[in-house]
């Protein structure tokens, strides 16, 4: 696969439920904001476990970390404290040194959110970019 490839006839996905508490809402029972941000962030994790990659012994073992490098979020309707809403990734974009994921929050089939959200692969040292190892990409069923 190339850089810059989009994954058309790949689909790598991944759906992960989350409930909503009380410390997820504002004053008013709904969902603040920057708590989305977490509950992307905790369905890549399990999204990565599924894979077999644990970020811990990734970081042991190749030396590499996944750093967040944007995020663009549209927040079309709000989350309230107790729901069953779920998370869904999808990989859309590989290159060399990062990734993008297509991610939404959803209640049923209604969509509260939806984000895109690019992933840099860094050194763990010292946060420099670094080629993806193969093992990550041979997870995702491609080869950079």
């Amino acid at each position: 696969m190339r850089a810059n490839q989009e994954f058309s006839s790949i689909s790598i996905s991944f759906r992960w439920p989350v409930r909503v508490y009380w410390e997820d809402t504002d004053a008013g029972g709904v969902v603040y904001y920057a708590n989305y941000l977490k509950f992307l962030e905790r369905a890549r994790t399990e999204w990565l476990s599924r894979l077999g990659l644990e970020q811990d012994q990734l970081a042991q073992e190749s030396g590499v970390v996944f750093v967040v490098r944007r995020v663009e979020a549209d927040y079309l309707k709000p989350g309230r404290f107790n729901e069953r809403l779920v998370v869904n990734c999808q990989l859309v974009e590989l290159n060399r040194v990062s990734l993008s994921m297509h991610q939404q929050v959803l209640r049923g089939e209604e969509i509260l959110l939806n984000a895109r959200v690019k992933l840099a692969c860094v050194e763990r040292s010292d946060f420099r970019p670094v080629r993806i190892p193969s093992s990550v990409s041979q997870a995702f069923g491609a080869n950079t």
